[in-house]
């Protein structure tokens, strides 16, 4: 990796460190899953930056709580709630069509949902990868338009950012039954090919829309401690190994504002102008997964073309979405 795209940022450097310098004002961007964890950091960061940001969640009363506490530190109104529910293709149609033909310059895939009992959406597809993946792919799609008008009018490219995951390495996609109709479902492993899935969309993505103006690349945003876990019981975490002897993140963690820290790169950083596909991590373009070190580093599964090809076409027909 010769020409591997790096930055003066790495694991510890915070959003706001990121951001800094960088100015959003007339851009408009929306980050899904902005009420908690990191997204709430990257929607902070891109606001006190000057953009425009919707904080789009499925759960209002915090999701305006949110958007309010962040504009009173930027001190204007910046930031907005608006409502989004990701395992529901209808509700995500209902936004795109409420979102109308309104610019927007920066799509941060930042919502998720992680190793979950077995649960179905209300379209009968498997949650993880339901929610994680087909749910921002018809978004995605029924924005594309807006963020092509967004680079036209900007003079500056569009970016979309999708959230993946170290647990990419648990699974690739299984293109047989992504939805656990027939074998045996696992929690991890469904998890896994649904961080896969939002990897191997950044690549079709991008090929798709590199020429109107608009780039993608895919993040793993680092392990940090967030409402994302609610589906593990404390001894879980123990028994992986996050927890200390104290049950506090072990060495590695990061913070919330650290967590944030890649996907505001990816959304603002100079070294990544008219550059997609990618699997970024730690502020810089990830190295090949490899087994003397393990915890970091992206599986060829994850950007591998003909797998993103495939994903492609399953997501068409699995949300019904033109593209």
């Amino acid at each position: 990796m010769a020409d591997r795209i790096t930055s003066p940022f790495g694991a510890k450097s915070t959003a706001r460190e990121v951001v800094a310098g960088h100015d959003l004002s007339g851009k408009a961007a929306i980050v899904t899953g902005a009420a908690t964890g990191i997204g709430v950091e990257t929607a902070r960061a891109l606001a006190e930056a000057g953009a425009e940001v919707i904080i789009a969640a499925r759960k209002p009363e915090l999701g305006e709580e949110i958007a309010n506490q962040i504009n009173e530190d930027v001190g204007m109104k910046r930031v907005s709630f608006g409502m989004l529910d990701l395992s529901s293709l209808e509700a995500i149609r209902h936004f795109a069509h409420r979102w109308g033909d309104r610019r927007l310059n920066l799509l941060i895939n930042n919502a998720g949902v992680m190793a979950c009992p077995l649960a179905r959406t209300v379209d009968g597809l498997e949650m993880q990868i339901g929610t994680n993946h087909f749910g921002h792919f018809l978004l995605s799609v029924l924005l594309a338009p807006n963020l092509v008008d967004g680079a036209a009018h900007s003079g500056h490219r569009s970016r979309l950012v999708s959230l993946s995951s170290i647990g990419h390495r648990r699974s690739p996609v299984n293109f047989e039954d992504p939805n656990y109709l027939t074998r045996p479902y696992d929690k991890w492993e469904a998890y896994g090919q649904a961080k896969t899935a939002n990897s191997l969309f950044a690549v079709g993505f991008d090929k798709r829309f590199r020429d109107k103006g608009v780039n993608a690349n895919a993040v793993m945003p680092g392990g940090i401690m967030t409402p994302l876990q609610r589906h593990l019981p404390i001894e879980e975490q123990r028994a992986l190994g996050w927890l200390d002897e104290n049950d506090q993140p072990r060495e590695g963690f990061k913070t919330t504002e650290q967590g944030a820290a890649t996907s505001v790169w990816a959304a603002v950083g100079d070294e990544l102008e008219g550059v997609g596909g990618l699997y970024l991590e730690d502020c810089n373009q990830a190295v090949p997964w490899s087994k003397e070190a393990p915890w970091v580093g992206v599986m060829p599964h994850a950007l591998d073309p003909e797998a993103a090809e495939r994903l492609w076409a399953l997501s068409v027909e699995t949300t019904g979405a033109g593209a």
